[in-house]
């Protein structure tokens, strides 16, 4: 397990042709709840016209980090129902909350604790009305989130946190995902070294994911500027198998992202599964 190879694309199409349907047009939907929040304050089904006096006067939430997470957040869902997984979600772009809560809206799960947001066109006003406006919720992923038990407010401690979670903590797999902005931080810089400080015998296992949108708040990112084999060299160097989800078709990238997403918890089981078995190993990759 600890041979260096570099894997560009994970090969295969695991997703059946109604999987792969039902994922992207859950995708879509939690993109269209997502983007509505961040910019609408009425109109929610744009049944009208677009006027100025449908959107929001002042706008927050960044919208290049949310397709990504909603896609992570969908497949994971996939895996966790396949598999039977113990995962935490774990996410660096503090400003892609209206992705996350986009998801328990439509997971039914932000109409149960709060009955007034319903699941109609009424409840979707009120959704996207209440994102980061008086007296409705906060711009990050806040406790009123269904789900969520921590919201950070500065970058670059997601990993520490990802890894924090799974020590002692055999059963449990982190997925987390830091944002291209979040990967230039000093303390991101440091914290991908804590897989140093795992051991597979009694510790469960961190997934990230780097989501390279290509820039952050006001100017283009590093690591979305160089090429593939750097990029690919450099997390080799921190002690990790990187594998590449990249597309511009969303149904060729929800292939890819399920093959990735498998081939990665293969290699996690495979990984504990040798060192849970009493025999000697080395630090895994």
């Amino acid at each position: 397990m600890s041979e260096i190879t570099t894997v560009s694309t994970v090969e295969g199409t695991p997703l059946s042709a109604d999987e792969l349907d039902r994922i992207h047009a859950y995708w879509n939907a939690a993109n269209y709840l997502s983007i509505g929040q961040i910019y609408l304050l009425d109109n929610p089904l744009l049944q009208e016209p677009l006027t100025l006096e449908h959107i929001k006067p002042r706008m927050l939430g960044h919208w290049g980090t949310v397709p990504g997470l909603n896609m992570v957040y969908v497949h994971l869902n996939r895996v966790i129902k396949q598999r039977n997984l113990g995962i935490l979600f774990v996410t660096g772009p503090g400003h892609g909350a209206p992705g996350i809560v986009a998801n328990t809206y439509l997971e039914g799960t932000y109409t149960e604790l709060y009955p007034s947001i319903t699941q109609d066109k009424n409840g979707m006003r009120k959704l996207f009305r209440q994102f980061s406006f008086p007296g409705g919720i906060p711009s990050h992923t806040a406790p009123e989130t269904p789900g969520s038990i921590h919201e950070g407010g500065e970058l670059g401690y997601s990993i520490s946190h990802a890894y924090g979670a799974v020590f002692d903590n055999p059963d449990l797999i982190v997925t987390c995902v830091v944002g291209d902005g979040e990967a230039e931080t000093g303390p991101m810089a440091a914290a991908w070294h804590s897989n140093k400080f795992l051991n597979p015998q009694r510790d469960g296992a961190v997934l990230p994911i780097l989501h390279l949108n290509g820039y952050k708040i006001a100017n283009p990112t590093v690591l979305a500027r160089i090429s593939e084999d750097e990029l690919n060299k450099l997390f080799i160097g921190y002690g990790y198998q990187p594998y590449l989800v990249e597309g511009n078709d969303p149904k060729f990238v929800h292939q890819v992202m399920a093959a990735t997403l498998d081939k990665a918890l293969g290699d996690i089981q495979a990984i504990q599964i040798e060192a849970r078995s009493g025999s000697a190993f080395t630090r895994p990759r």
